[in-house]
């Protein structure tokens, strides 16, 4: 039979103990590499808004000994880049050169590691002038009422209308701001809700971020009303003579409203003159006093017959 040779536990732990003498050295010296770091832009000027993500990362060439340069790699500091005094290339595009920052970029190095050289000579910044604008707010609404019941009024949205600041070559063409989706089921009572702006970026700011949707319900019935009617522009040698000197008027009011409504709620009107141009045997009624709270209103009949009796 064959035996395994046993690897001696001197020998491993004297392989170990030179793995870790060579680490060190080799570690302990100093090298030159290149490391991409993050970045930040702060002091932006208070009247500009950054229009496009700039670079994120600049490559900086640091000299350093391995486990500075080791540490600098996985501690991944993200560098701050001071970006008030900007030069001007075109109407929107800025940039500021990195060599005069050195100093400031150094000292957010870990300390034993020499900045060497920065890859990125210049930065550009994408930067749009801030200017504010009010626009109105669009609702997103679906909205299903239980049988019999509806609206009093229209639906209230507050605010209606909010300021928007941002970049001013992307406010200018915003007229309107959709709001999120509000879907009701069964409404049978007064409802007020929460909804939100659907944002477009980060780069623009709201006056408002929460707005509130709401409405007034009840339940709504039928009336009838006999109504007598009048006759416009009627010549006084024409003796004019109706069949019915009443209408009826059919409404649709809110239940709470219906006790308001009287004969003395509506006016109906005829034009002899509509009936004369037209040649029409008939008068044609209109309901031209109504109160504001009257959903709908219809006459019966459609046409009055007339004789006219020389």
């Amino acid at each position: 039979m064959k035996t395994s040779k046993k690897i001696p536990k001197t020998f491993i732990s004297f392989l170990l103990a030179s793995f870790l003498i060579w680490l060190l050295i080799t570690f302990s010296k100093e090298y030159t590499a290149v490391i991409a770091y993050p970045v930040s832009y702060e002091n932006i000027p208070q009247d500009k808004l950054l229009q496009e993500i700039p670079i994120n990362n600049i490559d900086i060439t640091v000299k350093a000994s391995g486990f500075k340069i080791l540490r600098s790699r996985f501690k991944n500091k993200k560098i701050k880049l001071e970006a008030s005094r900007l030069q001007r290339k075109s109407h929107s595009e800025f940039y500021f050169l990195t060599k005069n920052q050195v100093a400031k970029i150094e000292k957010q190095l870990l300390l034993g590691v020499e900045l060497k050289e920065i890859s990125q000579d210049t930065i550009y910044l994408n930067l749009g002038f801030l200017t504010s604008k009010k626009v109105v707010l669009k609702p997103n609404l679906e909205i299903n009422y239980h049988i019999g019941y509806d609206l009093i009024n229209e639906i209230n949205i507050s605010p209606d209308s909010i300021v928007i600041s941002g970049p001013e070559d992307q406010v200018r063409n915003i007229n309107f701001l959709e709001l999120t989706k509000l879907k009701l089921d069964d409404v049978k009572s007064d409802f007020l809700e929460e909804v939100t702006i659907l944002k477009l970026n980060n780069n623009f700011k709201f006056s408002a971020s929460k707005i509130t949707i709401s409405g007034n319900i009840d339940k709504f019935t039928e009336g009838k009303l006999q109504i007598p009617f009048t006759t416009k522009n009627l010549p006084e040698d024409v003796n004019l003579t109706t069949l019915s000197e009443k209408v009826e008027v059919v409404f649709v009011v809110a239940l709470s409203d219906f006790s308001k409504i009287s004969e003395a709620s509506f006016k109906v009107e005829c034009d002899y003159l509509i009936s004369k141009k037209n040649n029409l045997g008939y008068l044609i009624p209109k309901v031209i006093l109504e109160p504001d709270f009257i959903k709908s209103v219809k006459i019966i009949p459609k046409k009055i017959d007339f004789l006219i009796q020389k």
